[in-house]
């Protein structure tokens, strides 16, 4: 059997999320509602009257699926930043924070906090992220003199 490529399945954890956030974000638009509010009531106007934290997730929801799934319409695949496991580790706790904020976000915040662990699991175990999407990494030929 093969090697686990976490970064793939990183990648889909993402993708999920990434995709449920942008439905908590439209459902947010519609039912404005902080997470957190039986705790407190000041994060309210995060979400009306004008709604700053769904705009926030719809564009992060956006951000990462266009990151995850490098379409040629984004223009995102092949760029250093597609390639960057530690750009990813770096945003991603952002976009886990706007959605654990809203009340139909928590899903996908849980999930991208799982896809961090894995990217970070990949990271260390000294894994990279193919120019191509969804390809393998090649292993560099080794001349070996004297053997067929």
């Amino acid at each position: 059997m093969g090697k686990l490529i976490k970064n793939h399945w990183a990648r889909l954890i993402v993708l999920t999320a990434s995709i449920y956030q942008i439905a908590a974000a439209l459902e947010g638009f519609f039912w404005p509602k902080v997470f957190w509010d039986f705790l407190t009531t000041n994060l309210d106007p995060a979400v009306r009257p004008i709604p700053i934290l769904q705009i926030l997730n719809l564009l992060l929801g956006i951000l990462g699926l266009a990151w995850e799934w490098p379409l040629p319409i984004f223009a995102f695949a092949q760029t250093a930043m597609h390639r960057s496991i530690e750009a990813r580790l770096a945003v991603y706790p952002l976009s886990a924070l706007a959605a654990l904020l809203l009340y139909q976000g928590t899903n996908p915040g849980i999930y991208y906090l799982i896809g961090l662990g894995v990217y970070f699991w990949g990271f260390s175990e000294g894994e990279v992220v193919c120019p191509d999407p969804w390809s393998l990494p090649r292993r560099k030929s080794v001349n070996r003199v004297g053997h067929v």
